[in-house]
């Protein structure tokens, strides 16, 4: 069993790989919770989410205009600066803080729920553990021959193998052509040949 964790403000997500499973846990201001996903079902498509302090942000901005206005109109009138820049300065601050208290995600959504993974150092290091596991997972699942499903059907799931990244086109294709040639060999009948 393997384990990532990611922290960020208040945000903790834990990712607990097990050999055929994945968990990922979570916690925040708002609860936590956590849920067991296969690696197959891990998506190729992504989005990205920003969770930012809109509030301080905006706070900051005002008193940023405060002070510019001040020193500008202290300028004018040929006032003293003297303390002129204490609101650009604190709202300065504030908007520094916004920006480095941001916490962006990537977003996989998935039918069991969504998969957020904070970006930071540890970001690239889980998705590539993910589909690693995801092309293990989908090749011991799919990636045999199994001629009870039908040709077409087995055509069909190895095309869809290599549409996923699991399969290279070529390696598609040549079990494409070793599922057609033990199809022709099922369809040979044993006996003596008929002179």
């Amino acid at each position: 069993m393997m384990e990532i964790v990611q922290k960020k403000k208040s945000n903790k997500h834990t990712f607990t790989f097990h050999d055929d499973y994945f968990n990922f846990a979570y916690e925040d201001k708002s609860g936590s919770g956590d849920t067991d996903f296969n690696y197959a079902d891990f998506p190729q498509k992504s989005s990205i989410q920003i969770e930012k302090n809109e509030w301080l942000s905006n706070v900051g901005y005002i008193w940023c205009a405060l002070g510019v206005f001040q020193m500008g109109y202290a300028i004018y009138s040929g006032a003293s600066l003297s303390g002129k820049g204490f609101w650009l300065v604190v709202g300065l601050i504030c908007v520094i803080w916004a920006y480095f208290s941001t916490v962006k995600y990537t977003v996989f959504k998935t039918n069991n729920g969504n998969i957020f993974i904070i970006q930071d150092k540890k970001h690239d290091e889980i998705i590539t553990e993910l589909n690693s596991r995801r092309k293990t997972q989908l090749l011991s699942w799919y990636g045999d021959i199994n001629l009870e499903n039908g040709l077409d059907q087995e055509k069909d799931k190895f095309r869809w193998l290599a549409e996923q990244g699991v399969l290279s086109k070529e390696e598609s294709e040549k079990r494409i052509a070793q599922a057609e040639l033990l199809n022709e060999d099922n369809f040979e009948l044993p006996g003596e040949k008929l002179n």
